[in-house]
């Protein structure tokens, strides 16, 4: 237990999708502002600084929860580090919460797969590295991270039956 609290938890988790292409997903991520669309339990993001696209844009984004007495807001501020369109990949950083996160990097990608039926779909990765968070094990960070994946890919691709091509402005 202490050689994990002492070191860095490193992960990836991947789903593949024959129902949405690598560009229908990636014009949804690009928006780094949006997350609150596709991703589970985000109530809000939205920028605090810089320029849409661009490294160094911070955005917000938080989540409000009940427990019938009162409401508690976690929030985390988040840089985009890099972001490469023609790749279809970004890195971000927390770089500020209320949630005790001391150290979060995040890398997500996305690639396109040709399926033997001649379906085109994707594969999307999330990758990351972070001091450990306290309160936390490593297998259920790394299982939240999953569920988080696989949550935002199948809005994703509920709102691609649903919207067609153009799903960074779909709010389903």
């Amino acid at each position: 237990m202490a050689e994990e609290q002492l070191s860095k938890w490193k992960g990836k988790e991947s789903i593949e999708s024959a129902s949405i292409t690598a560009e229908q997903v990636w014009a949804c991520l690009e928006d780094f502002c949006n997350a609150h669309k596709w991703l589970p339990n985000l109530d809000t993001c939205y920028l605090v600084e810089g320029v849409p696209g661009q490294p160094g844009l911070v955005r917000y984004c938080a989540s409000s929860k009940s427990d019938g007495h009162e409401v508690t807001i976690r929030w985390v501020k988040e840089k985009l580090i890099l972001m490469d369109p023609i790749q279809r990949w970004l890195s971000y950083e927390v770089t500020d919460n209320n949630l005790g996160i001391k150290s979060y990097v995040a890398t997500i990608k996305v690639f396109p797969i040709n399926f033997d039926n001649g379906m085109k779909g994707c594969r999307i990765e999330w990758s990351y590295v972070a001091d450990p968070f306290e309160g936390w094990k490593f297998e259920d960070f790394a299982s939240h991270i999953d569920y988080s994946l696989k949550f935002m890919t199948k809005k994703m691709e509920h709102a691609s039956l649903l919207m067609g091509q153009n799903l960074s402005t779909s709010a389903t």
